[in-house]
């Protein structure tokens, strides 16, 4: 089939016509997470005909992903298959024009100017803030387009960020929630919609400015929640000559010391994670978010969350030990998952 005929209805869109579908094939997009908006970002951007898809996750497929991720299929989450290998799988199924580069790795202050290096456009599928501050730096130092997005339960969020010309994530959310403050995916849920919509304008962002329809972008930290049919536009004004990131440039989680500690605790099956900014934990709220999750009990001094894989050990500061996995990248995704930031 030829390329004409493959995106023939894409080249009738006017904004786009056949110069933008050329502009498409010529682009470079590194997608970060292939989680639920990492899925759907993926097969749009396969689907619509980008030329080059670089993309990197942490985890694996399990069964509980599949309800809302929609690279996977049952087989994968029996095989276990690393996220970014079965996201390669599918897409080439899909479209075997698109230059694939998977990468099955922890995104940290190590790699992510390499991840970003060549590439046009980053496309945020993450599911927690050190992971996005990490992004908002790299792309403000090397002035790199990027798009974050996030979603939970019915709520989702998202916001285009232009180095320079537009306010940078730091901006407008100075520092990420406290750990354990804000709800997760796999403690308060998420329901697919909310996926498809992030995902759609997240997707549409990417297109017009590939395409370079820069006058048709959103300008916006746009809100919605689908259960309650709401939606909100807020405006967040340019970059901040006193933003650490875009006005004062020190990208300090580019540095060894800005992400987590994360160790493992030899012979013990287990890491230790230790997040950038102690807190002090409230364990009755915590464990009540936690309840449908696992098995809680806590004390004065530490919570213990039992689930089906892993056993976490929550200290007051939110320093955890996570027992079932000896692979750091594992163990931050799980820390993230039912801790937070």
């Amino acid at each position: 089939m030829k390329s004409q005929d493959r995106y023939s209805r894409q080249i009738l869109f006017q904004q786009i016509g056949e110069e933008g579908q050329r502009r498409l094939a010529a682009a470079r997009v590194l997608v970060v997470g292939c989680g639920a908006l990492g899925s759907a970002q993926m097969e749009s951007l396969a689907r619509a005909g980008i030329g080059h898809l670089r993309f990197v996750d942490r985890d694996f497929v399990e069964f509980s992903n599949l309800q809302r991720q929609t690279m996977f299929t049952e087989r994968d989450a029996e095989e276990r298959l690393p996220k970014a290998i079965a996201v390669a799988n599918h897409v080439r199924a899909i479209n075997s024009e698109v230059e694939l580069e998977p990468e099955v790795t922890d995104v940290n202050h190590s790699n992510i100017e390499r991840l970003i290096a060549n590439c046009d456009l980053v496309i945020d599928g993450t599911d927690n803030f050190d992971t996005r501050y990490l992004i908002n730096d790299a792309c403000v130092k090397h002035g790199t387009n990027w798009i974050y997005g996030a979603a939970v339960g019915s709520y989702g969020v998202t916001m285009t960020i232009r180095p320079n010309k537009t306010a940078c994530l730091r901006c407008v959310f100075e520092e990420a929630p406290p750990a354990a403050s804000a709800p997760t995916c796999d403690t308060a849920g998420v329901i697919m919609p909310i996926i498809n919509v992030v995902a759609a304008v997240q997707t549409t962002e990417a297109l017009k400015l590939l395409t370079g329809n820069l006058n048709d972008l959103h300008n916006s930290l746009l809100q919605f929640d689908v259960w309650r049919n709401e939606t909100r536009a807020i405006n967040p004004g340019g970059p901040r000559d006193d933003c650490e990131t875009c006005g004062r440039e020190l990208f300090r989680t580019l540095e060894p010391t800005g992400q987590d500690f994360a160790a493992v605790l030899c012979g013990r099956n287990a890491v230790q994670i230790s997040p950038v900014s102690p807190t002090h934990l409230d364990f009755p709220t915590l464990a009540e978010r936690l309840r449908n999750v696992g098995d809680v009990k806590f004390n004065d001094y530490l919570l213990r969350l039992r689930t089906s894989d892993y056993e976490l050990t929550v200290f007051q500061d939110a320093r955890s030990i996570i027992k079932g996995t000896d692979q750091i990248a594992t163990a931050r995704s799980v820390y993230a998952k039912y801790i937070g930031n």
